[in-house]
């Protein structure tokens, strides 16, 4: 530092250098960038509709979890993998704090950047519960305090990385136990809350988990939370049984993914994806088919890898894009580069909600804050466990009050907008979260300028 004046590395360098000059990307090169960015969404949004959602439900199926517990968990960890992959290379390639950055930083974005896209591009009105939100927010609150405490003296211990696994173990643990512990609730409080009488209502019969099939086919059976939790009764498993026989009726009729389009739009958008079309086609096998069903883990492995891949890409030329066009790093990191790693939980949740399942699109997006808590203490562990034990990961907590208040505000504040709103997902919450994002975003903004606060920073050699 000089001056008081805090020096933060370019974003670009923990990238590859681009294939045009500076000046070539002014004189126009930019937009072969922004078709790339362009192409890059295209591609996020086909792997997630033709592949990763579709696994994330046989898997479901078969452990019979609810929407919320499998949106909290496998959704959130296969599309949190592109900050899984930010953490290890932070941790052991970089050896920077582009792990903690990444992930605090882009944690408003994803409880209301993505809460706003859900319901404002849903035409489906969600319902939601109580208990799956008030649980994933509470979880997310208690490891984002953890994190916080942990890098407040610059040092991160093996100890400390090992509560991280150790809070997200008990997180699984309640998970396990999810539809227990929610029904217990709503028989404890549901006499003084109506939001729990609303939920024993209008919850007994719910959408399947995803709808990644036509409308006009046949619908696996309705779920409910009473009856669908990883511990079942033997009489489930004849439901079990017969809603994957179901399943396999309606994979052996599912269209072939180079069947074209009768909409000319999507011709048009479908002609022009055919490549990564043929590309993920021959490298991701298909479970919604017959032929492949029974490798859907393979699948859901695979198209996360994709995600991470992509995402990767499509950050990298955010960034080139955002220097050329001269975009502060402060500004970049608070807004393009949050959305930009957060482009598969956002492609996903809002998949899921126009379909009207809406608790798993809010496991989604609260869950997968508490798997990028994990993302880092996994790394965390591996370093100060294993390779370097003889000290501390030192990293750097600038603007640690900032982003704790920022984060149990956020929380607060999207558990609140739902609440009010009625439970429910509509363009109304969209517009809500919306505004609440642009507000912490432009105080995030000021604050990173040194406009307001007493944070002064320039990127370093400048």
């Amino acid at each position: 530092s000089e001056n008081g004046t805090r020096c933060i590395l370019s974003s670009s360098s923990e990238f590859p250098e681009g294939f045009f000059t500076p000046q070539e990307r002014k004189d126009g090169g930019i937009v072969i960038y922004f078709i790339i960015i362009l192409y890059m969404f295209l591609a996020v949004s086909i792997v997630c509709d033709d592949y990763f959602l579709p696994s994330l439900e046989i898997i479901s199926e078969c452990l019979g979890l609810s929407q919320d517990v499998a949106g909290a968990t496998f959704m959130a960890a296969g599309s949190s993998a592109p900050e899984l992959v930010t953490a290890f290379l932070g941790a052991f390639v970089t050896k920077g704090d582009i792990g903690v950055s990444t992930i605090l930083g882009s944690a408003i974005y994803n409880l209301l950047g993505i809460s706003a896209a859900c319901g404002l591009f849903s035409s489906v009105v969600s319902r939601l519960s109580c208990w799956p939100l008030f649980r994933d927010c509470l979880a997310y609150t208690i490891s984002a305090a953890a994190v916080l405490a942990m890098i407040s003296d610059n040092r991160i211990y093996w100890y400390e990385s090992a509560s991280l696994l150790l809070i997200y173990g008990c997180y699984i643990l309640v998970l396990c136990f999810d539809i227990k512990i929610n029904q217990y609730l709503m028989k404890k409080f549901s006499p003084c809350c109506t939001c729990f009488t609303k939920a024993m209502e209008e919850n007994a019969e719910q959408q399947p988990l995803v709808g990644w099939r036509d409308e006009s086919g046949p619908l696996i059976r309705q779920q409910s939370r009473t009856d669908s939790g990883i511990f079942q009764d033997e009489l489930d498993y004849s439901q079990l049984s017969t809603s994957l026989h179901g399943l396999d009726e309606v994979s052996e009729d599912h269209p072939n993914v180079f069947t074209m389009p009768e909409a000319d739009m999507k011709r048009i958008l479908w002609v022009l994806s055919l490549p990564i079309i043929t590309l993920l086609y021959l490298t991701i096998p298909d479970c919604r088919r017959q032929f492949w069903r029974n490798w859907f883990m393979v699948t859901f492995l695979i198209s996360a890898a994709w995600i991470s891949a992509i995402t990767y890409v499509l950050v990298w030329m955010v960034t080139i894009a955002g220097e050329t066009l001269g975009i502060p790093e402060s500004v970049m990191g608070l807004t393009l580069l949050a959305a930009g790693t957060s482009v598969p939980d956002t492609v996903a949740s809002v998949l899921v909600a126009r379909k009207g399942n809406g608790d798993m699109a809010m496991s989604n997006i609260v869950g997968s804050n508490v798997f990028d808590m994990l993302c880092l203490g996994i790394p965390w562990f591996i370093k100060t466990a294993f390779i370097n034990t003889s000290g501390p990961i030192e990293v750097n907590s600038s603007g640690l009050t900032y982003t704790a208040i920022s984060l149990i505000c956020s929380v607060g504040f999207i558990f609140l907008a739902v609440h009010l709103n009625g439970w429910k997902i509509d363009k109304k919450l969209g517009t809500i979260c919306l505004v609440l994002y642009l507000v912490f975003t432009v105080l995030s903004i000021l604050y990173e300028l040194g406009i307001i606060g007493n944070n002064p920073i320039r990127v370093c050699g400048n």
